[in-house]
């Protein structure tokens, strides 16, 4: 069975358990039942994630859904109007009004008509502009830190989720996760950027950098690529095996 038909029997069998279990998405396609689905199958309970790109706290938010379940967790939003809505909606959870990059510093954020759009990537803003739909209503200057000190400053360990959804800075986020150090259990990647002609176009190369860090391909939304890490997936099915074999007479 190829990579497609894998991807589609898995997302059959969440659909069969979501609507048996009478779960709702806060998601934009249902991302957040897939990983919880995941994340079940590993034996997490509460979930802890780093969710950056926030942007809200409940609307297409990948990590409400684990707020709601007991979870907590590290929500990164450069855009302090948005942010604002955070403390109320979700006290648990540190909220952080700060970019991530490459590097400790500063950097402008282009504030778009809609602000799902917010980039620190000039040539994204200008691209959206392009289009006619979009504008740039104004920039303001941000905090910059690495996604490395983020995870050093506020988690023990690795989060059991991430979730990322940064116009244009997606693939920078990865290329400096510092995988040796941090083994998320699942990440959540947006993989669908818009075209000068306004059409759509898949990102491969974030999901070519899980995959050589140890993750595989578990589902795709077509807008978001979920990936799960390898090594925690395979020692699931060892941990079923032996239990399996311990209840054998």
């Amino acid at each position: 069975m190829g990579l497609v038909g894998r991807l589609r029997r898995r997302l059959t069998h969440l659909a069969h358990w979501a609507i048996g279990s009478e779960k709702i998405s806060y998601a934009q396609c249902g991302e957040d039942l897939i990983v919880d689905y995941v994340l079940t199958v590993l034996d997490i309970g509460k979930v802890s994630y780093l969710d950056v790109g926030a942007h809200h706290p409940q609307y297409l938010s990948n990590t409400y859904y684990f707020y709601r379940q007991g979870g907590r967790g590290v929500c990164v939003e450069p855009d302090p109007n948005a942010l604002r809505a955070f403390s109320q909606v979700r006290p648990r959870d540190i909220c952080l009004p700060v970019g991530i990059g490459p590097s400790p510093g500063k950097a402008d954020l282009f504030l778009m008509t809609t602000p799902t759009l917010n980039t620190f990537s000039c040539k994204e803003a200008e691209r959206y502009q392009s289009y006619g739909t979009e504008r740039i209503e104004g920039m303001i200057s941000v905090e910059i830190k690495t996604v490395n000190q983020i995870l050093e400053e506020h988690f023990e360990s690795a989060p059991d989720f991430v979730s990322i959804d940064v116009e244009g800075m997606d693939l920078s986020i990865l290329k400096d996760f510092d995988f040796t150090r941090f083994r998320p259990k699942v990440f959540c990647v947006e993989t669908l950027t818009y075209t000068e002609d306004g059409g759509e176009e898949k990102i491969n190369e974030p999901q070519s950098i899980l995959q050589q860090n140890g993750y595989f391909i578990y589902a795709d939304t077509y807008i978001n690529t979920i990936a799960v890490d390898r090594h925690a997936w395979t020692n699931r099915k060892v941990l079923q095996s032996r239990r399996r074999a311990s209840k054998r007479p």
